[in-house]
């Protein structure tokens, strides 16, 4: 292998995908390096290459067909140990990661990040170069039994140490000359890393032992201060009194470096160079073993970074990279030097703060302290390479006290206060409380339930009416959950897993089959062919790409009529603000066939005229928190006059929902909004149930 960079390299590439090779070539022969390769794919044609290409490097893919990378690794360290394996691979967690290095692996690149795929195998090359010169000198040295061909440091000293002879490696490795260096001692070569301690340590050994190694750190004639591993050795005449030392030294600064890259491996997240989970799980050991003799507690926090996932989906995972290093730097200058910053994967950290107090309340208002430090540190505006992006995050708190609770529960609990923040409206933090586990493990259980009540067709439509002057003029539709064990399930309760989960897509999509079926069977009966339909339409579903083209065939599966289309969409301000240049050209595509639209929760948002009077609605929902008090609260009735003339002005219609007494009817008819919906004229019930008072309603 000597000069092995210097000619053409042969590289035997374990690869699948025709596709991922080519680029992995490409990317080589960008950087300048000289080789042929061929590619195999299986393990009988990897074994055969192996033993008629002979490469110098191996290229390997961590999850093929036939077999993996520690196969791979396994085959060649039995076979042909001498030829260095680099893994490139497209996904790898920490402890592959680790578990490939220690299997042989000299190191792996990620198929997105290619560009570090050429150093990494230049300096493997040269790291292979080394350790094999290394070996042929040693055999050579054994060969010759003589010690100054060695490309060992050899030094001899007297008694006192001073220096007698050096070899040609000496003056290589330290810079200084045979000439500079007799009649010196070694001390010329201190670096100042060991203190006397360690030195008097050294010679009690050597005096006892007569022999001595280790590693220790020595300054080189020019400075430059580089780690060495050093062997002395007593020469003893025949009465065994001591008249020389022998000291032969290799410098061990690629050793070093490996010893650090398998640790950084092991340790440490590449991305921001923070602690990784096995790292932090040593240290929250650590730290709960020393509280119990100190008697202080301590605390985790879980950070989670809100709605991270929509910038890594808008923006690409490299503009999230930016963002989660430069969060990992606000998180180290929150915190003090002893205190750990670790980033346990995704956009999750956490922060372990030890010795706060004795006292329960003083050691949480502490970590309370540093929380809402981290939240206003985070809570702003980062430029990411031109993307300015607003971030904020959710913390959950748990202290910890001796080894009464165990890591795994520790995090969970921290983690389990982390999503507590986030129902709370995010940008807080929260404490665990044993209560919200049990509350956590319930919403997990009811999240599954949920993914199977659609095709378990659990999901039922409720109607509830809507009136005005004239009488009856439809229905909103509303979702209720028919769990088989809990009975009925309020959509307060799951329309938000729903929409967490991404359910809310399909649900909402057979809530508007299920509307439009009905519109179609009203459509043919004279008692109800003038009767619309609202159906509220969630802002996951509304932002899908193709909305538009989901309800025409909807329209088109149901037969719907759409001459005589009665079918009303509500929509909520956070929803249509969302992207209101997006939200129009739905509306007006929508809006062209007969669709109606209603402004839903009125006055709960922040509602602007700017965007009001650009969006194609058609009436506008006074929200029911406004409607209840109207008849004793001077100012709910002030806001509810003033929607009505604003709705006027606009040329809108209202309806006020959860009307529930004469009174507040009574208010809002005298006050121009003549559409009611609320319990004074009925709750929502099944649709059977609502064909039956409509029956009576026009006998």
């Amino acid at each position: 292998m000597h000069a092995i960079i210097n000619r053409e390299l042969r590289v035997l590439m374990l690869e699948d995908t025709a596709t991922d090779a080519e680029l992995i070539v490409r990317e080589l022969r960008r950087a300048g390096i000289a080789f042929t390769s061929i590619r195999v794919t299986t393990r009988d044609a990897f074994t055969r290459a192996l033993e008629e290409f002979h490469p110098d490097i191996i290229l390997s893919d961590y999850n093929l067909p036939d077999f993996n990378g520690l196969v791979a690794l396994e085959i060649v360290q039995r076979t042909h140990p001498e030829v260095p394996v680099i893994m490139v691979t497209g996904a790898l967690t920490d402890v592959e990661a680790v578990e490939l290095i220690h299997a042989g692996a000299k190191d792996y690149v990620l198929k997105d990040r290619l560009a570090r795929l050429a150093p990494a195998v230049r300096l493997t090359l040269l790291a292979e170069q080394e350790v094999h010169a290394r070996k042929v000198v040693d055999q050579e040295l054994r060969i010759a039994a003589t010690a100054f061909v060695t490309q060992e440091g050899i030094v001899i000293t007297d008694r006192d140490q001073h220096i007698l002879r050096v070899n040609c490696a000496f003056t290589r490795l330290t810079g200084y000359s045979a000439m500079e260096a007799l009649g010196k001692t070694p001390a010329i070569l201190k670096s100042g890393r060991q203190d006397a301690a360690f030195y008097q340590a050294m010679w009690e050994t050597l005096n006892r032992d007569k022999y001595w190694q280790g590693e220790l750190w020595n300054r080189r004639k020019n400075g430059e201060i580089y780690p060495e591993w050093l062997t002395i050795t007593a020469v003893l005449d025949g009465d065994g009194r001591v008249t020389n030392y022998v000291g032969v030294f290799s410098d061990i600064t690629l050793r070093k470096e490996a010893d650090e890259k398998i640790h950084q491996l092991a340790f440490y997240d590449p991305l921001t160079g923070l602690p990784n989970r096995r790292l932090l799980h040593d240290r929250l050991q650590q730290a709960m073993t020393s509280s119990v003799r100190s008697q202080c507690k301590g605390a985790l926090l879980f950070l989670d970074l809100d709605n991270f996932k929509v910038l890594n989906d808008t923006r690409g995972h490299d503009i999230g990279d930016l963002l989660l290093i430069e969060v990992a730097k606000c998180l180290r200058d929150c915190v003090r030097s002893g205190d750990t910053v670790a980033r346990i994967g995704g956009d999750e950290f956490i922060i372990m703060l030890e010795n706060l107090s004795e006292d329960t309340q003083q050691a949480a208002a502490a970590a309370q302290d540093v929380g809402e430090k981290v939240l206003k540190a985070i809570n702003h505006s980062f430029s990411l390479q031109g993307v300015d992006y607003h971030c904020s995050s959710s913390i959950g708190i748990n202290l910890f006290h001796g080894n009464d609770t165990g890591m795994d529960d520790l995090l969970r609990h921290a983690d389990t206060a982390m999503y507590q923040a986030k129902a709370s409206g995010r940008n807080t933090l929260r404490f665990f409380d044993p209560a919200m586990q049990i509350e956590l493990e319930e919403r997990t259980a009811l999240m599954e339930d949920l993914r199977q009540a659609l095709p378990l067709q659990q999901l039922r439509l409720y109607h509830q009416i809507q009136v005005n002057e004239r009488g009856v003029v439809g229905s909103e539709v509303l979702l209720r959950w028919q769990h088989p064990v809990r009975g009925l399930i309020s959509p307060m309760e799951f329309i938000p897993l729903a929409e967490e989960t991404g359910l809310i897509v399909p649900i909402g999509a057979w809530v508007l089959h299920m509307a439009c079926v009905q519109l179609k069977a009203w459509q043919v009966d004279p008692l109800t062919r003038h009767l619309r339909i609202a159906v509220n339409v969630s802002a996951r579903q509304f932002s899908q790409p193709n909305f538009v083209e989901q309800v025409l065939e909807v329209l088109k599966d149901t037969g719907v009529n759409p001459l005589k289309l009665g079918l009303e969409l509500e929509l909520t301000e956070s929803l249509v603000l969302n992207d209101i240049d997006d939200s129009i050209g739905k509306m007006q595509a929508l809006r062209s066939i007969g669709i109606r639209f209603s402004l839903d929760d009125f006055g709960t948002g922040q509602s602007s005229l700017s965007y009001l009077k650009r969006l194609p609605l058609d009436q506008i929902k006074i929200d029911q928190s406004f409607v209840r008090d109207i008849a004793t609260d001077p100012n709910d009735a002030a806001i509810v006059r003033t929607i009505i003339g604003m709705a006027e002005n606009l040329g809108l219609k209202v309806i006020a929902e959860g009307v529930e007494t004469e009174q507040q009817r009574e208010f809002l008819e005298r006050n121009g909004c003549h559409a009611h919906q609320g319990y004074l004229f009925g709750k929502p019930v099944p649709i059977d149930e609502f064909q039956n008072s409509l029956t009576q309603l026009h006998r």
